[in-house]
């Protein structure tokens, strides 16, 4: 079996999805100070600033399940890559405080409804052979968009545009997502959607044009999968016999948060000019986190299925919790603050390898298959909503308490994440989801 062209462009444009996630969410790290000093941001207003996409990211993830199920993953697509094409010329032209909230917010709508729609698209798109790979192309690119987020806003700040500058670096996310908007028009519907509207003919013609080696046999399995998942739809999530992997999938959300990870990603400028960097160098500093990150990520896919999930966690929590706990001393101490660019870059490694790799693998395979699409959504809001508290708190713990605070708490937080892994979390490796879904129902 080879890979179309369809499949191959299919795949890509979905994925692009992912690159303006990672690009959009990250990249107001390198605005944080222009915006301060723009709009007379306090800590608490700065907080609200970098926050309000995340809360815009919930609401979009709750609402993309039932806009994709109504008008396709691609066409679904579109509306997103409208609402990144608005939110980047919104915040590039704000005139006020308020209206770049507004703009923010819109972003993170799009993130939120991309983060739900792409992946699915691809898996829906993808032959059963190729499916895994490919719809990990979509994680793959969130990470390379954290990176050119960061790449983005050095090579700005290089140019020396003075107040402007934060306009360019949120404005110019207009150019990828008009392309994402375009490429959106180049490729087809899903078969599973088209199935659902009864446009088979239609549907055999996309399976064949994504290289399914018997696209009626697929179709007929596609029918029933559609009459099952309709039965699976009025099963109810909150029972009994689910209490742990309902336990496992909001945890984890938590946990990965309160490791401190988008606390670093969204205020990395702020942090590194703290330990005493020059502003130009913070920008610099700040490719190094973004290339750990991706590093990271693809040692953890790599190492996830031979030392486990569950390994992985308790390893990165160890390694995480190191470079956090000697970080909170530095900034404590007020000595050696050069040191921490690197242990953070090698926290982000860490987290990269562990927790950025298994979460969403792991709250996918913990439970049984009539619950699952509202298991992982129960998952994904769990992260989202704890991301947004913590970027909203961060900058103030900073000012009402120390720099130093903030780290030490995430430090205990992966204490904590370590001794609940260890004695609570079960292995998921090698086991297929039937036997999953025994176990964990036990």
């Amino acid at each position: 079996m080879r890979m179309t062209s369809t499949l191959f462009r299919s795949t890509l444009v979905g994925a692009l999805g992912g690159l303006l996630f990672g690009f959009d969410t990250v990249v107001i790290a390198g605005t944080t100070g222009r915006l301060t000093e723009t709009f007379h941001l306090s800590a608490q207003s700065l907080g609200i600033t970098v926050s309000i996409a995340l809360w815009g990211t919930v609401i979009g993830c709750i609402l993309a399940g039932p806009l994709g199920q109504r008008s396709g993953g691609r066409n679904a697509l579109r509306l997103m890559a409208v609402m990144y094409i608005v939110s980047a010329l919104g915040c590039a032209l704000a005139w006020n405080w308020p209206s770049l909230l507004v703009f923010r917010f819109i972003g993170g709508l799009g993130i939120g409804g991309s983060s739900v729609l792409g992946p699915v698209y691809i898996a829906e798109l993808a032959p059963a052979r190729w499916r895994g790979r490919l719809v990990g192309t979509f994680q793959a690119n969130i990470v390379l968009g954290i990176l050119l987020a960061y790449i983005s806003n050095w090579w700005i700040a290089r140019l020396d545009l003075g107040a402007a500058e934060w306009r360019w670096q949120l404005g110019i996310a207009f150019l990828p997502a008009l392309l994402f908007l375009v490429l959106l028009y180049t490729i087809p519907q899903s078969s599973r959607f088209l199935i659902t509207r009864n446009s088979i003919d239609d549907a055999l013609a996309v399976l064949r044009m994504m290289g399914t080696e018997d696209p009626q046999a697929e179709l007929n399995e596609i029918r029933s999968s559609l009459h099952q998942d309709t039965l699976q739809k009025k099963e109810p999530l909150f029972q009994r016999s689910l209490r742990l992997p309902i336990f496992l999938a909001i945890s984890i959300g938590f946990f990965n948060q309160l490791s401190g990870i988008n606390a670093v990603l969204y205020y990395a400028n702020d942090i590194f000019a703290a330990a005493g960097l020059s502003r130009l160098s913070t920008f610099s500093q700040s490719i190094y986190i973004g290339l750990a990150n991706l590093a990271g990520t693809v040692i953890g896919m790599l190492l996830i299925d031979k030392l486990g999930r569950k390994t992985l966690l308790l390893l990165g929590a160890v390694g995480t919790c190191a470079c956090l706990l000697y970080t909170a001393i530095l900034f404590r101490q007020g000595t050696h603050l050069g040191s921490v660019v690197w242990l953070l870059v090698t926290f982000i490694g860490f987290f990269g390898a562990s927790q950025g790799a298994v979460i969403w693998v792991y709250i996918s395979e913990i439970f049984p298959t009539k619950v699952r699409s509202k298991g992982q959504s129960l998952g994904g809001s769990s992260h989202w909503i704890m991301d947004a508290i913590i970027a909203a708190l961060f900058p103030l713990i900073v000012v009402q308490f120390s720099r130093s605070a903030p780290f030490f708490f995430f430090a205990a937080m992966t204490v904590v994440q370590f001794f609940v892994v260890l004695f609570i979390y079960p292995e998921t490796k090698g086991a297929t989801l039937e036997q999953l879904q025994v176990r964990l129902e036990r």
